[in-house]
């Protein structure tokens, strides 16, 4: 699954990227998060993030994000490991007062099952995939005040 986007956002990247860090807020945000840790201290080159994806659908994934660059308050790069693999990468850059973000990943299903599943019945799955993004998006959203 490869999937591009951008957002925008109405605080500074700065601002954004300090609730980026606020770790250990995720699972409060998202409800398709579970079992959330970090190993390491902070969002930095080397530290990774540990979790349970659950989206509107019947299973979940256990996935670790090694994050393998970060420029704050630009750019975060990550492999993606567990029942998915692949790649990710995070783009802030200053918008006027806010910020515009380019979020990308391209990861593949390691479950047997849900290869199959995404043989199947692929637009079902990109739609638990999309529902999981926005949330994310709302999550961040709410956090931030804002309504944009």
């Amino acid at each position: 699954m490869t999937y591009r986007r951008a957002y925008e956002f109405s605080v500074s990247p700065p601002e954004l990227w300090d609730v980026i860090g606020e770790v250990d807020q995720f699972e409060g945000w998202w409800p398709w998060l579970e079992e959330f840790r970090l190993e390491g201290d902070s969002l930095k080159e080397g530290a990774v993030l540990h979790g349970v994806i659950a989206p509107p659908l019947p299973y979940r994934m256990r996935i670790q994000i090694e994050l393998t660059r970060c420029e704050p308050p630009r750019r975060i790069e990550a492999l993606i490991h567990g029942d998915l693999e692949g790649e990710a990468s995070l783009d802030l850059r200053a918008r006027g007062t806010g910020s515009g973000v380019e979020v990308a990943w391209t990861v593949e299903m390691i479950q047997r099952p849900m290869r199959l599943a995404d043989r199947m019945a692929h637009p079902f799955l990109q739609w638990g995939h999309d529902r999981v993004v926005e949330i994310t998006v709302a999550g961040f959203r709410r956090r931030l005040g804002s309504a944009d």
